[in-house]
């Protein structure tokens, strides 16, 4: 599936993180649907870039299915409820890539590696060169940069922790995913 550039300066492409940026994160893990409850503003900003015709990747680590505390049938349910949360306002996700290894797994996928932005490339038949990558943690910032896309960083989920970390490198700094949005919408100079 090919998807050519909108306007010249635009992205042919915006890849979000799921927790944190989209839904309330837990240092325990969204587990269950239920569990997964969106960040006010977030449905309302991808609704905003579909409508400005900038397809929405998320690409999300998912170590808990690798730790054993949620299977692949109940990640399937959580993603299957967040399309149906996002729909209700409006607003639609893409595709979705996930990795669910564990860090000591060192599996190409998990962010800080590129492996699901590389997918997402691929699926999309578009390069990365800065393409935003909204993220709430380093290894977000890490993944985008390592594919020169355009790294963004938001302050909720454990946006405002990474930020007091230190970044070791510039970054645009946003307080939520809305921010972020109408930011990138202000730059491509369109009304949605």
């Amino acid at each position: 599936m090919s998807h050519d550039c909108p306007a010249a300066n635009r992205p042919p492409l915006v890849i979000l993180d799921r927790d944190g940026v989209i839904n309330q994160d837990s240092d325990a893990y969204i587990k269950a649907p239920e569990e997964w409850r969106v960040i006010p503003g977030s449905a309302e900003a991808i609704a905003r870039l579909n409508r400005a015709g900038v397809p929405v990747a998320v690409c999300t680590n998912q170590s808990g299915i690798g730790r054993g505390l949620f299977d692949d049938a109940t990640y399937r349910a959580i993603t299957a409820h967040m399309h149906a949360v996002l729909a209700r306002a409006g607003a639609r996700i893409d595709a979705v890539f996930h990795c669910p290894h564990r860090p000591e797994d060192r599996c190409e996928c998990r962010k800080p590696r590129p492996g699901l932005l590389l997918q997402a490339a691929a699926h999309f038949d578009c390069p990365l060169d800065g393409v935003p990558v909204i993220g709430d943690s380093l290894r977000d910032l890490e993944a985008g940069r390592a594919v020169n896309a355009r790294p963004m960083l938001v302050r909720t989920g454990k946006g405002a922790r990474t930020l007091a970390q230190g970044l070791p490198w510039a970054v645009a700094v946003y307080d939520d995913l809305a921010e972020a949005v109408a930011a990138l919408i202000g730059e491509w100079g369109i009304a949605s």
